[in-house]
């Protein structure tokens, strides 16, 4: 704000500072230290911060661990460990505050940001799509079911669906409607253009919940759960317990949004004949992109298969040191990837800040706060009701990033107050759904807003179908995931 000459912080920018001091002079809750309830300031504050963005979230989560080890003797350490000998406040709050950055998780996710980097720079990720539009565009159907695949094969490599949708499906199928003469802001836009971006948003959506890494939301929400509650979840893991209800719905989309969403347009010849003639340009494949197939299908089965020999974190700096021995990328290429760089900050803050909360009791105590209210509901009951509230609150948020870290150590507390819950199971069943809540607004998650913007999806349809799509992932999700885990854990 500039008024007169002088600047004056927004309103976005204060909000963050003033939540924690309120926060922090409310009265400490029965049963809950006093250091603890500050740090729970300073970690409220920072999550206002994630949700408003008055700066980027690698610099509000920076600014709330150097906050929190600042003020270490009055937010993170009791006055139990501050009076041990040989405690440290000091040292030890610095190493608390770095302790994100040897996160496992948190490098995984910045591998798997290189291998976008790859795609991209090889033009491997546009050539996959264009071959399947090439394949199965003479239908209005088909070709929806081919950006379903093509979101699909980039998925498992790819975790920003950020850069797998908005930044390599879109640029491709935003050139398809008007060779039928569908435009966007136009009447015409329920030709074709209305279907092929709601499908490509939907396919996102569940593609990014079916694997662990097509969304570096679902690593931190791994390392958050991990810290919180000791409980690890790897590749197969999470594959194996979504699989059944997300391939189902993954087939089931393009038909779907076929009828929800009917294009006007039902078969024609313009858009396989458009995506040859781009193939033609790009020729045979290169040694590169040659060089990228293989490295990325070896990752995928050591990440699937290798755990006993080799961490999966070990794996993508292979091959980040592999893409740069072939040339595939080059140094300054990875040095100039600032969205790796930046998710990197980001995801290490926040595991250290989210770790906090457990490190200083908080957890433990609004789990047996929250689970004495809800321990006479039957377990499994208590599983769905926690489920549909984590996924129903992300109206309330533009980034499941900050919906992670708002709400999952607080609904992890909360289950591991209730008696007789099986804590594997809720896990199992709750992080999958992060993908899937990313269908219900034009904000919920990266890609939504490029779709909502292209033009062809005006606000009432978008919020129509955000509900409707958003209802029905969340109903297969438990009436399949639930039978499911039972079986298999």
């Amino acid at each position: 704000m500039n008024l007169n000459g002088i600047s004056f912080p927004s309103w976005k920018s204060l909000a963050p500072l003033i939540v924690t001091v309120v926060v922090a002079l409310w009265p400490t809750p029965d049963g809950l230290s006093p250091h603890a309830w500050y740090f729970f300031a300073i970690f409220l504050g920072c999550v206002v911060g994630l949700i408003l963005e008055p700066l980027p979230g690698a610099v509000i989560g920076l600014i709330g661990v150097t906050a929190a080890a600042l003020l270490a003797p009055w937010v993170l350490f009791s006055p139990e460990q501050l009076a041990a000998p040989n405690f440290n406040a000091a040292n030890q709050a610095f190493a608390w505050a770095v302790s994100g950055f040897t996160n496992s998780t948190v490098w995984l996710i910045f591998g798997a940001f290189m291998f976008a980097l790859g795609y991209e720079k090889t033009g491997l990720g546009r050539r996959i799509s264009l071959w399947l539009v090439n394949a199965m565009g003479r239908r209005t159907l088909t070709l929806g079911y081919a950006v379903m695949i093509s979101d699909t094969i980039l998925a498992p490599f790819t975790p920003s669906n950020t850069a797998r949708s908005a930044g390599t499906i879109y640029p491709v199928i935003r050139n398809l409607p008007p060779l039928y003469d569908s435009h966007p802001n136009d009447p015409s836009m329920k030709r074709m253009g209305s279907f092929l971006m709601w499908t490509a948003l939907a396919s996102t959506c569940v593609t990014s919940s079916l694997f662990l890494t097509a969304m570096a939301p679902n690593l931190l929400a791994i390392a958050l759960t991990e810290s919180a509650t000791g409980i690890q979840v790897n590749w197969g893991q999470w594959f194996m317990a979504i699989a059944p209800a997300g391939i189902l719905l993954l087939l089931l989309v393009p038909l779907l949004c076929y009828w929800l969403c009917a294009p006007e347009v039902k078969a024609g010849h313009e858009v396989s004949d458009w995506a040859r003639d781009e193939l033609k340009k790009l020729g045979a494949l290169t040694r590169k992109e040659i060089v990228l197939v293989l490295m990325v299908v070896t990752a995928l089965l050591l990440w699937i298969f290798g755990g006993d020999i080799i961490s999966a974190s070990l794996v993508g700096l292979v091959v980040i040191c592999g893409m740069l021995l072939t040339g595939i990328v080059t140094w300054d290429d990875i040095l100039n990837n600032n969205p790796a760089w930046n998710t990197l900050v980001w995801f290490a803050t926040l595991v250290a800040l989210a770790g906090g909360l457990s490190q200083v009791g908080f957890v433990h105590w609004f789990g047996t706060v929250v689970g004495g209210q809800i321990s006479h509901f039957n377990p499994l009951m208590a599983m769905v009701a926690l489920v549909v509230l984590f996924y129903a609150l992300h109206y309330f948020f533009a980034s499941i990033t900050a919906h992670v870290t708002a709400l999952l150590p607080v609904i992890l507390a909360a289950a591991s107050g209730i008696q007789g819950l099986d804590m594997q199971m809720f896990v199992l069943l709750l992080l999958p759904t992060l993908g899937f809540m990313g269908i219900l607004t034009p904000y919920g998650t990266g890609p939504s807003p490029v779709y909502y913007g292209s033009g062809y999806l005006p606000s009432a349809l978008f919020w129509r179908l955000g509900a409707i799509f958003g209802l029905l992932f969340l109903v297969v999700w438990l009436a399949i995931g639930m039978p499911w885990l039972a079986l298999i854990l």
